[in-house]
């Protein structure tokens, strides 16, 4: 049986879910992985309220919808963010502008309460981002010293540490998207955050080959690095478009500008090689769905989602339980 297709809704959350729903239905999918912004899932009410989570789950299956997954990407950002500027404030409740600590505390606090909200809502992982006190470090000047960076991943450990305490104790996993300005953005980063909190269980990988694909980085690898980590999956293509005068750092230009030296497309349109993909998740055994997160900022969405629904279930195939010649034997 073929994995189920959702799609990711945080590129939708400007439309409440009583009306996605029925559209990502038309588009194709078969559920959907829920942003825990917007109206999609409020994970205050979810973590206390088993009737909150009975109904979105309701919604959703009028609409032959189901949910193997919800996401916290933005409150996960801020657990070890510096959170020194306005663009934190984007992700943090207002009364919090400008402060760091108290957006930090918040974040732990929302973190932790999206493992209970997970488990309200019958799912097993909770995928987003943890955000990266030394990012900023990436390029060694002013010079980074080895303490300062492993002072990153302590600190990674730290922080946390006690809210993975609280996915242990809820039954749910949480699956870092491996990403520029997190603490793992590639296999060398993920094998030492997997460290850094002692290979706990509770720490996984949502794996995303395009945020890998324009880094340089196999995605194939990727996968083979961490057989036993992949605990969800996105859909997502990119496309390096270097010209010789942009940098694939992306020269501060905006998605989709001219110019810019990569970008993300609609799945299929980009260079990711999905084909490879399936059939490494294939062998080992992945199971769960392949979402898509669709983003291409020179084309229609409705259209992208449309395509890219279409494509992840023409790409991916069951695995064989036997080798082709063996029909010989009989």
């Amino acid at each position: 049986m073929s994995r189920p297709v959702t799609l990711f809704t945080g590129q939708w959350a400007d439309m409440p879910l009583a009306e996605l729903a029925p559209l990502a239905k038309e588009m194709g999918f078969d559920g959907l992985e829920l942003a825990c912004w917007g109206d999609h899932m409020d994970v205050e009410k979810a973590a206390k309220s088993k009737k909150y989570c009975k109904d979105k789950l309701e919604l959703l299956a009028s609409h032959g919808l189901q949910c193997h997954a919800i996401s916290a990407h933005l409150a996960g950002q801020l657990v070890c963010d510096l959170n020194n500027d306005g663009r934190s404030d984007m992700f943090a409740p207002p009364e919090l502008a400008g402060d760091a600590e108290g957006q930090r505390k918040w974040a732990v606090k929302t973190m932790k309460n999206t493992a209970k909200a997970a488990a309200n809502m019958g799912v097993s992982v909770v995928n987003g981002f943890t955000g990266s006190s030394i990012w900023h470090m990436i390029y060694s000047f002013p010079p980074a010293s080895e303490e300062m960076i492993e002072n990153g991943f302590k600190q990674f450990a730290k922080l946390w540490n006690p809210i993975f305490d609280v996915f242990d104790k809820v039954g749910v996993k949480f699956a870092l998207e491996v990403h520029p300005t997190e603490i793992a953005f590639d296999i060398v980063t993920a094998r030492r955050a997997l460290a850094a909190v002692k290979n706990r269980k509770a720490f996984g990988f949502n794996f995303d080959p395009s945020h890998l694909e324009w880094q340089g980085v196999d995605p194939v690898k990727f996968l083979k690095a961490f057989p036993d980590r992949i605990y969800h999956v996105h859909m997502k293509d990119c496309s390096v478009t270097l010209d010789g005068e942009s940098s694939i750092l992306g020269s501060h230009l905006n998605f989709g500008t001219p110019g810019r030296g990569w970008d993300f497309r609609s799945v299929g349109r980009g260079d990711v090689n999905f084909e490879d993909i399936i059939r490494t998740l294939n062998a080992q055994n992945y199971d769960g769905p392949l979402s898509v997160e669709w983003e291409d900022a020179m084309m229609d969405r409705v259209h992208g989602a449309t395509e890219s629904c279409a494509f992840t279930k023409q790409v991916d195939f069951p695995k064989s339980d036997r080798v082709f010649d063996e029909a010989f034997d009989n």
